[in-house]
C-alpha cells in the first residue's frame, strides 16, 4: 500500500469514527428505518407524513415562556425513548394512528440528529447534548 493510500484510508476511518459523524450515520440509518416502517409496515400515506414531520418543532413556542420550559417541551417531544414508548403503546392497543405518529416523530428526531441538533440543556437553545450549535458553535471544544 502506498503512503498516499494509507493517508486517505486513515482520514476516511477517522471521519467515520469521529463521534459526531458516528451519531449522524446512526441517525441517518434510524431515519430510514422509522420512515420505512411507517410506509411499508403500516402503509402510511405521504400526506400525513409531510403534515406531521416538522410538527415536533412547534415545541419551540414554549421558549417564549422561558428557556427551561422550552427545553423541557422540546426534549419531551424529541426524546426517542418517549416516542418509542408511544410506538409500543400504539402496538399493544392496536392503534395504527398512534404508531404512525410515533414513527413520524421518531423519524423527525433522527433527522434532527443528522442535522446536528440534539436534546437541549436549560441554559441556552444553542446548548445541546451533541454540543453547541448556531451562533454558539464556536464554544465547542474539539
Amino acid at each position: 500500500m502506498s503512503r498516499a493510500t494509507g493517508i486517505v484510508r486513515h482520514n476516511f476511518v477517522s471521519l467515520i469514527i469521529d463521534m459526531k459523524n458516528l451519531i449522524k450515520i446512526e441517525s441517518a440509518a434510524l431515519l430510514f428505518v422509522f420512515s420505512g416502517a411507517y410506509f411499508y409496515l403500516l402503509n402510511g400515506h405521504w400526506g400525513l407524513y409531510l403534515a406531521l414531520f416538522f410538527a415536533p418543532d412547534l415545541s419551540f413556542a414554549f421558549y417564549l415562556i422561558s428557556k427551561k420550559t422550552g427545553a423541557i417541551a422540546y426534549n419531551f417531544i424529541h426524546h426517542q425513548g418517549f416516542l418509542s414508548i408511544g410506538l409500543i403503546l400504539g402496538y399493544l392497543a392496536k392503534m395504527d394512528l398512534v404508531m404512525q405518529v410515533s414513527l413520524i416523530f421518531l423519524a423527525h428526531s433522527a433527522f434532527d440528529r443528522v442535522a446536528g441538533y440534539g436534546l437541549k440543556y436549560y441554559d441556552s437553545f444553542d446548548h445541546t447534548h451533541l454540543g453547541w450549535i448556531g451562533k454558539s458553535k464556536n464554544r465547542n471544544v474539539e
